[in-house]
């Protein structure tokens, strides 16, 4: 029987990002494409992933005293209109069903493209006194949204995310829940996903649909281009008031809650795969890669070599996600493979390093190759893999600011933003006509006024009058 062909190559990550991004989601075993345009099969690998952030995410989530509620995929028309910005704002987007079975509904159900009015009608039934509030929910939902382009993960008709929907007494109550969880979101990213991200306010013009303010994490992808990591959102009582929510408050009159929204969605895992990936496949952040030791048996025909494979694999299976692969292919097919899957340590184990009761343990990220002993392998993995997601933040860090520029001037950014892929840095008035010709002329949106701000220049890039922030612009996925 002939061997098991090698795996393929995947193309070049520098001759075409998009087909590299295309080949590793394919090739790597994450999805498959399914018979719906847009739509996609998410395979075990894919899934396991996505149950890891899942799982860590659920726990910030819980830790802070939220719940998980479930909530309909269908929204009956009437209730999408109650809010106007907010369902202008997804129209373009929204899929609708007409028919049940052979009958012509009589009113026409949207299929969630975000879930805010189906919690304003929950809400506003159990909601009646100030003794009531918060409410801090969570859901775990997949949504649809119709859109015109779609690429694996980063743009999809169907998608699967968490959304928190909280309602709360005050105004500052509510704005100390939005920042909350925008830190969650930005401590995650970095502590588990190994990426840099910029926390930041959005402009008017590009915050959610019906929000008095929407938060977000940027972080910047390997070709330059940002991702929209997780957004926060203010509500205020815009949504209460279209829902009559109310309540009795604290001195007896009738008051209206104010409300938050939060998600995160799987588009962070494309985000994983171009902040990571390299040309010969993923490149997983340790703590949520679905395996994280792989143990490849060398020469396994030999008399005990399995053997030592799965004492080693036993060994550490309380410390770490790990696999043996005892598989019939050539070692240079599992080395091609596991790189492919991106898992942050290769354990290698032939005859003779059994005999001598050592090892040899591959780093993904950088191929660094160390001989360790067996015995002290349920020590070393742990540090190990802190070693690897250190290595891929810092890797991300530097990349990230190799590819962030200054500009001073129209000319200035509309030059580097032809040339130069990343972030600009640029002081802006606060004006939607510099944001429009910004994007008109340079070719960038804004991606976040930063928290942490720089005073570049006095005057705004586009208009010249005095500029009220710093503001990153840049082209996002």
């Amino acid at each position: 029987m002939a061997e098991k062909k090698m795996v393929e190559a995947i193309t070049s990550m520098e001759d075409n990002f998009s087909q590299w991004y295309t080949d590793v989601v394919h090739k790597a075993e994450l999805v498959r494409h399914s018979g719906v345009r847009g739509c996609m099969y998410v395979q075990p690998y894919g899934t396991a992933l996505w149950e890891n952030i899942r799982n860590e995410l659920d726990a910030r989530f819980k830790a802070t005293g939220h719940e998980n509620v479930m909530l309909p995929m269908f929204i009956p028309e009437s209730l999408l209109q109650k809010e106007k910005d907010h369902v202008e704002g997804f129209a373009p987007e929204v899929a609708w069903v007409t028919h049940g079975g052979s009958e012509k509904l009589t009113e026409r159900l949207c299929i969630r493209p975000t879930s805010e009015v189906l919690f304003c009608d929950y809400y506003a039934g159990i909601v009646q006194s100030w003794r009531d509030l918060p409410k801090l929910y969570n859901q775990w939902a997949s949504v649809c949204r119709w859109e015109k382009t779609t690429r694996p993960f980063l743009r999809t008709l169907e998608f699967y995310w968490q959304e928190g929907h909280t309602l709360h007494e005050t105004a500052e109550e509510a704005q100390a829940e939005t920042e909350q969880m925008l830190n969650v979101y930005a401590d995650f990213a970095e502590q588990h996903l190994a990426m840099p991200v910029i926390k930041g306010r959005k402009t008017d013009k590009e915050k959610f649909a019906g929000a008095v303010a929407t938060y977000t994490i940027e972080a910047l992808m390997h070709d330059g281009q940002a991702l929209q990591a997780g957004t926060s959102h203010y509500f205020g009582d815009g949504f209460t008031r279209a829902f009559d929510i109310n309540f009795t408050g604290r001195s007896g009159k009738v008051e209206y809650p104010h409300q938050t929204s939060w998600g995160m969605s799987t588009r962070i895992i494309g985000g994983i795969i171009m902040t990571h990936g390299d040309n010969s496949g993923l490149v997983m952040p340790p703590k949520v890669a679905p395996v994280q030791v792989i143990v490849l048996p060398i020469a396994q025909h030999k008399p005990g070599v399995i053997e030592g494979a799965n004492a080693i694999a036993d060994s550490l299976k309380d410390i770490a996600r790990v696999k043996v692969d005892a598989s019939d292919n050539s070692p240079g097919w599992k080395f091609a493979q596991w790189e492919m899957k991106g898992v942050p340590l290769r354990v290698e184990c032939g005859p003779r390093d059994l005999e001598a009761g050592t090892c040899v343990v591959v780093m993904r990220h950088n191929r660094e190759k160390i001989t360790v002993n067996i015995s002290d392998l349920p020590m070393q993995i742990p540090v190990l893999l802190q070693q690897v997601h250190d290595g891929l933040y810092q890797k991300a860090l530097a990349h990230r600011e190799e590819m962030t520029h200054t500009a001073t001037t129209l000319e200035e950014i509309c030059s580097i933003a032809k040339t130069k892929p990343g972030f600009i840095k640029a002081m802006w008035c606060g004006d939607l006509a510099c944001e429009m010709q910004l994007k008109e002329q340079a070719g960038v949106t804004s991606r976040c006024i930063p928290f942490e701000q720089e005073k570049i220049a006095d005057s705004c890039i586009c208009c010249g009058k005095p500029a009220k922030e710093m503001v990153y612009w840049g082209r996002a996925y």
